[in-house]
C-alpha cells in the first residue's frame, strides 16, 4: 500500500498561530495584578471567556513581570488552530517571547511569573522549564482537570514540583482552585463544550 498519496508534496515554511480577537478587550488599558490571587484570577477569567466565546478549550494563562504587569496572555486554541501544541501556557510563552524578543524571558535579569488556570500538562511543564520563568501559580490541579473533563494531562515526574524548584522555579498550587474547577464544570456541562 502506497501512503504517499496522503502526504502533501510541499509543506508550509511558516507556521502561525492566532489568539482570539476578544483577548484585546481583556487587556485593553493594560493589566496589573500585584498578587498571586489576582494573577490566577485573570488566567481563570480568560479560560472562562474562551469557553463562553467558544474559541478554544477551558484553559487560560498569563505571564506577569516582577511588578505584576501583564507581559502576555494565552488561551487554549488547539481545535480552532488544528495544532496540538496550542495550549494556553504555550500561547502565553510565545506571545511573551515575541513581545520581549527573548526566548528565555528572565535573561534580562527580571522576574517572570506564569499564572495558569490549571496545572500545566506534561508538554507545558517542559516548556515552563525553558521559557525563563521564576514562578508558576496554579489554579486547578491535574486531577481536577481529568475528573471534570476528557483531557489527559500526560505523564509527569512524581516530584514535578521539586524538579521545577531545583531549577529555580517556585510553585504555588491551589490558588483559587474552586473557581478554576468551575470553568471545567461549565465546559463539561455543554455550555461551550464545542472545543
Amino acid at each position: 500500500m502506497n501512503d504517499t498519496a496522503s502526504v502533501p508534496s510541499t509543506f508550509p515554511l511558516r507556521v502561525a498561530l492566532e489568539l482570539p480577537a476578544w483577548l484585546q478587550d481583556e487587556i485593553a488599558g493594560g493589566v496589573h495584578a500585584a498578587d498571586a490571587e489576582a494573577q490566577v484570577a485573570f488566567a481563570i477569567r480568560l479560560a472562562r471567556r474562551n469557553v463562553q466565546e467558544r474559541s478554544g478549550g477551558p484553559f487560560g494563562a498569563a505571564i506577569f513581570d516582577g511588578a505584576g504587569r501583564l507581559v502576555a496572555a494565552g488561551v487554549n486554541r488547539v481545535v480552532p488552530q488544528n495544532c496540538s501544541v496550542a495550549h494556553a501556557e504555550v500561547m502565553a510563552f510565545m506571545a511573551a517571547q515575541a513581545a520581549t524578543g527573548r526566548f528565555r524571558l528572565n535573561d534580562d535579569g527580571g522576574r517572570y511569573t506564569l499564572a495558569t488556570s490549571a496545572q500545566p500538562c506534561a508538554m507545558c511543564y517542559g516548556a515552563s522549564i525553558w521559557a525563563g520563568i521564576d514562578e508558576v501559580l496554579i489554579g486547578a490541579r491535574a486531577e481536577d482537570v481529568m475528573a471534570l473533563s476528557e483531557f489527559d494531562e500526560g505523564p509527569m515526574p512524581s516530584d514535578w514540583v521539586g524538579e521545577l524548584e531545583k531549577r529555580g522555579i517556585r510553585v504555588q498550587r491551589d490558588v483559587l482552585r474552586e473557581a478554576a474547577c468551575d470553568v471545567f464544570r461549565l465546559y463539561s456541562s455543554g455550555d461551550g463544550a464545542a472545543y
